[in-house]
């Protein structure tokens, strides 16, 4: 079996209300959080809400990470989707949980797209590959 993808879904518990309320620094952040695990950024797009809160996308070759703070809780809901073996997601949790200045990060991961290869799913890809 194989997995298409890998999905950490990311909680940061007792951080910076400062910074997850900086909608600069949160894209900063979640910017070099994708490039520190080699990721191959496409496209950028956060939103700042009033009174408070940032919530933003990183759209990478590889998938995303996607982020929603609530600032007056010191709490930020993260997730990183990565595809392939090239990007390891759990080096951006990490690098996160780090610049979020998170006292405490709850996180699992979960495979996607999850298929079981036999010589009939290999021949019919390469069959319709070829078409």
């Amino acid at each position: 079996m194989r997995a298409l993808g890998r999905h950490v879904l990311a909680e940061f518990y007792g951080c910076s209300p400062d910074i997850l309320n900086n909608t600069a620094q949160i894209e900063e952040i979640m910017v070099n959080a994708a490039l520190e695990a080699g990721a191959e950024i496409r496209e950028v797009v956060f939103h700042e809400f009033t009174p408070q809160g940032v919530s933003g996308v990183v759209v990478i070759s590889e998938s995303h990470l996607a982020i929603h703070t609530w600032p007056e809780f010191g709490y930020a809901a993260v997730d990183v989707f990565t595809c392939g073996t090239t990007v390891d997601p759990w080096v951006s949790c990490y690098y996160l949980k780090k610049h979020f200045t998170a006292e405490r990060m709850a996180a699992k991961e979960i495979k996607r797209g999850i298929f079981e290869l036999n010589d009939a799913d290999v021949s019919y890809t390469q069959q319709k590959s070829a078409v």
